[in-house]
């Protein structure tokens, strides 16, 4: 572990010694920064001093022995004085459940209160670091409001605040620490992030600066995904052993595709899926389950989840108001006629079934050219769709109040320039890079 490179010293107070934060204090110590680390519990702040491991994790004990010696790791139960001594302030306090599911947020509280009082009377600006997971809206809506409470000063004048997620597993934390996926810096201001970004500058991993609530909701993204894939391998293995296969077989094969299964593929939040497969296998694999008395409650929610994001659009599409409705792309995809199983097709069967005017225009979809299931799956769920379709994007632009982007044909990706004051556009599948404004919504962002 000697190999590491050691960075800038720094004076950092680590606020609460459980888990994260013995291990981050163990290894900014050995980078060479000098922790103070801080607890409520007398008993922790001994066994440190001792230069021994509050908790069992692989290398902490050895980490934390070799910083005590070298005087770079310390701890105390003196919150204000730690503070005080130190340019950085790392939280790392737990945020346990609440019987209810939702967040219990005292710890964070109370010591953003002790951090509040501790910078009141400093002259030097303080970097305050939020390491652990807290919902999106907590560093604006509670850590900040209460710091500023507390030390009578403002966010970015007296202090600056940085949300810093940590991806440790439990066994390979300290390795984790020095090779993470990825690291996320989401500042109050340039000056707070080029701080903390520089505790991590030798690591050999993304660094990513954005915004508090953005790096917020990372942690929660990354946790949901591993949760889903462990529900997922289960459901489907369970469903293998009823079948007389090994599970566990399938799921190595599976993994095997890194350009669609393992990878950024479909990871794009946007519209429902659609087309000839996806729906129908999903429902195939979740009907084989029940009927052999298998519960499958992740699978079987797929189709009810998406579902929910073609009434997601429905409900975009009526909070403008307006009844004269363009649909820019039928197709499930751009490049292809296949329109079955299509969400734009279900999004336009609920529309009109509203009392809606729509113009539907696709170059790829013409009801003269589509044949056999396609064309029959098209005349069941729009009968008078020939009287909707137009070859012509200039009717859809002229008929339209509000413009759906339903797939990204390369034909589309002017349209938000190209509206008129009075028209505008809703984006299921990012067809612009802009944001959300008044004259145009994304679905997801």
């Amino acid at each position: 572990m000697d190999e590491y490179i050691k960075m800038s010293k720094m004076k950092i107070s680590i606020l609460g010694m459980g888990y994260v934060g013995a291990v981050c204090s163990a290894c900014l110590s050995k980078n060479g920064h000098e922790i103070i680390g801080v607890d409520i519990d007398k008993t922790k702040i001994d066994i440190l001093n001792e230069g021994r491991s509050p908790i069992i994790e692989r290398d902490l004990e050895e980490t934390i022995a070799s910083s005590v010696d070298k005087s770079l790791l310390s701890a105390t139960t003196d919150s204000i004085q730690a503070v005080q001594e130190t340019s950085m302030s790392i939280i790392c306090v737990g945020t346990p459940s609440n019987s209810n599911g939702s967040l219990n947020l005292e710890y964070i509280k109370q010591v953003c209160k002790e951090i509040g009082l501790a910078i009141k009377d400093k002259k030097e600006r303080h970097v305050i670091v939020m390491r652990s997971t807290v919902l999106p809206g907590t560093g604006y809506d509670l850590a900040i409001p209460v710091i500023e409470k507390y030390s009578g000063k403002k966010l970015g004048e007296g202090f600056g605040y940085v949300s810093n997620p940590e991806f440790l597993r439990e066994s390979t934390a300290i390795y984790d620490f020095y090779h993470p996926p990825k690291t996320i810096v989401g500042e109050s201001d340039t000056a707070s992030g080029d701080l903390v970004a520089a505790l991590y500058q030798d690591l050999d991993a993304p660094l990513i600066r954005t915004e508090i609530p953005t790096a917020e909701m990372v942690k929660y993204a990354d946790n949901s995904w591993h949760a889903t894939k462990v529900s997922f391998g289960n459901e489907i293995g369970n469903i293998a052993k009823e079948l007389g296969i090994d599970g566990q077989k399938v799921m190595d094969i599976f993994c095997k595709d890194i350009k669609l299964n393992l990878s950024s593929y479909y990871l794009r939040p946007g519209y429902a899926f659609g087309g000839s497969c996806l729906p129908k296998d999903v429902r195939a694999i979740t009907y084989k389950a029940k009927s052999m008395d298998i519960n499958t409650p992740l699978l079987s929610s797929l189709i009810a989840s998406n579902e929910e994001q073609i009434q997601r659009a429905y409900n975009m599409i009526k909070a403008t108001e307006s009844k004269k409705i363009g649909i820019l792309g039928l197709s499930f995809k751009a490049g292809t006629d296949d329109v079955r199983e299509s969400p734009q097709v279900a999004l336009v069967e609920l529309l009109i079934g509203k009392g809606y005017s729509v113009k539907i225009y696709d170059r790829n979809v013409k009801t003269a050219t589509i044949t056999g299931g396609n064309k029959e799956y098209l005349l069941n769920h729009i009968p008078h769709v020939s009287g909707l379709l137009t070859d012509h994007l200039d009717e859809v632009l002229e008929h339209a109040d509000v413009l759906v982007v339903g797939n990204n044909d390369k034909e589309f990706v002017s349209i938000v320039d190209e509206i008129d004051s009075g028209q505008k556009v809703i984006d299921l599948i990012r067809i612009s890079e802009k944001c959300s404004t008044e004259k145009y919504q994304g679905i997801c962002w």
